[in-house]
């Protein structure tokens, strides 16, 4: 899709990507610091959203993100280009039609977007293009956070203890502002979703709620109590900086912080791993022999296993794109473990229906649950769904919510007994370790 008005000024470009906001935005303010006009643009990347539904909730959520800055700049005289296509195609178009200086972008970690990058900057390098790209989305990126050796942490406790001794020497967070320099003076009109070949979906992302982190501690793995913040597809798409966020923490706060660690590790784990994204962190497990039994991962998917704590909230995922994090942990072990399905199965569901879909953490936990992972949980760890169930939503408040037939004729008896699959889980992990080991 164009949008290329003329225009003859030397201008800097500001690339929006996972940062759809114009607040604590650390490539934006480097932007504007810049000393020339600066155009703000954005890209709907076709490598990834043709693989997408047309009423992916997502993009409705990053149409409506954007519709939001277009907003805040027109009251600057301004407005944000949207695009459509091969970022690569769209930057050779951008070339054409303007006289560009200089190109700023925030880091993304994620192998696509390294190797889409990396294919931008050589472009624009050959047209005499400097692109600058700045950290943004995480408080420390892939190589800041390393062992005395120089490698990168393979488990997440001594690399939480090394991320809080750098947080605490870094002293206070310093969040960008914009407090200089213009935009590009545009009358550019902001797209119809039809136009650019998306429909609304019916499904919202939930604003975020900050005021809930204080009870985080006691609530946090009761999926009845609706005690989450709904803050991460926020982080994930951006609408909130991560420096706004852990500067709005208190010193009480420090499990909540923890999980935003979590992100920051898994992220640098798909960094300095890139393997991981389609096969077993640890080799020794890559002789699993899994059953891929598809009629037992569709029951799966649409929450009919009989064991309602996974039910509950499969269903709740298939509705709302959002599921418990303890609920998460409760069904993704059950794949693995009852089942014996790959977890690479479960990894594309949940990639496919998360609207906070984010493909380092969606990676890590997945392989967390398998115990094919980094700092995994062992593989001889297979969760009681029925046990959990009890332990988290004893008067199944949750339960009732999604799992309307639950007590009744109506809903099925377990589709698996869990302690012949827990044994199953366990010879099968063992077989496939000790293959390992002869090969």
């Amino acid at each position: 899709m164009s949008n290329f008005p003329s225009h003859n000024t030397i201008i800097s470009v500001f690339w929006f990507r996972r940062d759809l906001r114009l607040d604590d935005n650390q490539g934006l303010a480097k932007a504007m610091e810049s000393g020339l006009p600066v155009l703000p643009i954005f890209i709907f990347d076709t490598n990834i959203i043709d693989e997408l539904q047309e009423d992916d909730p997502r993009i409705t959520f990053i149409y409506e993100s954007l519709n939001k800055i277009h907003e805040e700049l027109r009251s600057r005289n301004s407005a944000i280009h949207i695009y459509k296509g091969d970022p690569l195609l769209i930057w050779k178009e951008l070339v054409e039609n303007y006289q560009i200086s200089s190109v700023f972008v925030n880091k993304d970690y994620e192998p696509y977007a390294i190797s889409r990058d990396k294919e931008i900057e050589n472009f624009l390098s050959g047209q005499g293009i400097p692109l600058y790209s700045y950290k943004d989305q995480v408080i420390f990126e892939e190589l800041e956070i390393l062992k005395k050796d120089g490698n990168p942490y393979t488990v997440f406790t001594p690399y939480k203890k090394k991320w809080l001794e750098h947080f605490q020497k870094e002293g206070e967070l310093q969040i960008p502002k914009i407090t200089k320099g213009e935009f590009v003076s545009s009358e550019a009109f902001f797209p119809e979703i039809q136009a650019l070949g998306f429909r609304r979906s019916r499904i919202r992302v939930t604003p975020y709620d900050l005021s809930v982190i204080k009870d985080y501690p006691l609530k946090r793995d009761i999926p009845a109590a609706n005690a989450t913040s709904h803050v991460s597809p926020h982080l994930r798409f951006g609408t909130i900086g991560i420096r706004t966020l852990i500067q709005s923490l208190k010193p009480s706060d420090e499990i909540y912080l923890s999980e935003l660690i979590w992100r920051e590790f898994f992220m640098q784990i798909l960094f300095n791993f890139p393997h991981v994204e389609l096969e077993n962190f640890s080799p020794k497990y890559n002789w699993i022999e899994w059953r891929q039994n598809e009629a037992d991962f569709n029951r799966w998917c649409k929450g009919e296993t009989g064991y309602p704590m996974v039910d509950a909230g499969m269903r709740q995922l298939n509705v709302s794109g959002t599921m418990h994090n303890r609920v998460r942990m409760i069904t993704a072990g059950f794949l693995c473990k009852h089942l014996l399905i790959d977890w690479r199965w479960g990894e594309a569901y949940f990639a496919e229906k998360l609207l906070d879909y984010e493909l380092s953490s969606n990676n890590g936990n997945w392989q967390w649950a398998a115990g094919t992972g980094c700092d995994a949980a062992p593989y001889f760890r297979v969760f009681n769904p029925t046990t959990q169930m009890n332990k988290f939503d004893k008067n199944c408040d949750y339960i009732r919510k999604w799992v309307h037939e639950y007590g009744t004729s109506d809903y099925p008896p377990p589709m698996v007994d869990h302690s012949f699959a827990r044994e199953r889980a366990i010879d099968t992990y063992k077989k496939g370790i000790r293959i390992s080991l002869q090969n």
